[in-house]
């Protein structure tokens, strides 16, 4: 192989390769320096010795051989004992840099073959165990992305089928004489039609929200009075199923930056998902507060609640309490995916809390307090 090569084909080599040259060099350093340093200093010596055995030439000449020959034997039993070292040393490093990255290699390979539970099985505390561990991170979250793609192509096919399945019955129906080409028919198809209308309007919606592509119209408001609009706005459909919605505000004005039509947005999914999880004669209340330099919004309920588990994956996209929910009763499922990202998007933060299954929750947010 050629020394180029050598250098150049695998970190292994360069590592023992770079740790021979050092030795090399090392000993190329400390020859020169005792072929240069040592006549000087054994004349010094002979010249001390000479007051006290005299002069002589023969003397000298011998001191000088016999000291020369015996400095080269411990330069090079010094020399063959580094290069030894060198050798299992370098062997040792090159394998413990090499033996992690080789394996990172393969992980990463399999991998991009598609099998994201690989992960690296060695932690070791240094800068190659901090990368195994971010490497890890890396992995997971890779799969936990393939997942969610994975989840969101069956939840927009199933969200797509129902309507679709609906419309294609319908026009059959028609077709084949079993329903009546009128009003009440076109007014189904037309629904069905409103429906998936809605969904691709909340996948576009999803889509620039996760992208971080939200166009904010921000301007300074009144947050108490959009709250008052929007209590009064679906204060009819509360008191159709029976449930009490309460409203507490304070006395002061909160005002605020943001975009108010995606801050109702966000108020009027909160307000809905509390009145499909909460039955009959029960209680919904929605309030606000300053808190220091941020303004704490929250909509609290006495519904079915959430264990902790699903308090974990609220917000994630098509994620459903109720499961048996339909995608009339319980909305597209992302929502609060939307929401999320919306708050987010204006500086603040949307979290949820439950006691408990059937203690009910509570959702908030926060946004930055205009001064």
């Amino acid at each position: 192989m050629k020394i180029k090569e050598l250098l150049t084909s695998r970190l292994g080599r360069k590592i023992f390769v770079s740790h021979l040259i050092v030795i090399g060099v090392g000993v190329v350093i400390l020859l020169l320096t005792a072929r240069l340093q040592a006549p000087y200093a054994l004349n010094q010596h002979i010249r001390q010795m000479e007051h006290l055995i005299g002069e002589s030439d023969v003397l000298r000449q011998n001191l000088m051989n016999t000291f020369q020959a015996a400095l080269n034997e411990v330069l090079l039993i010094a020399a063959s004992g580094a290069l030894l070292a060198a050798v299992i040393i370098s062997s040792f490093v090159a394998w413990r840099i090499v033996f992690p990255i080789r394996s990172m290699i393969k992980t990463v390979v399999q991998i991009a073959d598609g099998d994201y539970r690989q992960r690296a099985h060695f932690v070791w505390d240094d800068e190659i165990g901090e990368l195994a561990q971010n490497f890890n991170r890396m992995a997971e979250e890779l799969h936990s992305t393939e997942t969610r793609r994975i989840e969101l192509i069956g939840n927009v096919a199933h969200e797509l089928r129902t309507p679709l399945a609906s419309m294609r019955s319908l026009m059959e129906g028609m077709i084949d004489g079993v329903l009546p080409a009128d009003f009440s028919t076109y007014s189904a198809v037309q629904t069905e039609l409103t429906r998936l209308q809605r969904l691709v309007g909340d996948l576009e919606n999803l889509s620039q929200a996760e992208s971080g592509q939200i166009k904010l119209n921000i301007k300074e408001f009144d947050l108490n009075n959009l709250l008052e609009q929007v209590v009064l706005r679906l204060k009819p459909q509360f008191s159709e199923k029976q449930i009490d919605l309460k409203i507490e505000l304070p006395e002061s004005a909160l005002r605020v930056k943001a975009d108010r039509e995606r801050i109702q947005q966000v108020l009027i999914n909160l307000l809905g998902n509390a009145l499909q999880y909460t039955p009959p004669h029960g209680s919904v209340q929605i309030y606000a507060e300053s808190k220091h330099d941020m303004i704490v919004c929250g909509v609290e309920d006495n519904g079915i609640g959430l264990s902790d588990s699903e308090i974990d994956q609220i917000f994630e996209r098509f994620y459903r309490v109720d499961k048996s929910r339909s995608r009339v009763g319980g909305g597209s499922g992302i929502g609060l995916t939307i929401a999320h990202h919306i708050i987010k998007a204006h500086g603040g933060s949307l979290q949820a809390e439950s006691p408990g299954l059937h203690r009910g929750s509570r959702f908030y947010f926060t946004l930055p307090l205009n001064n």
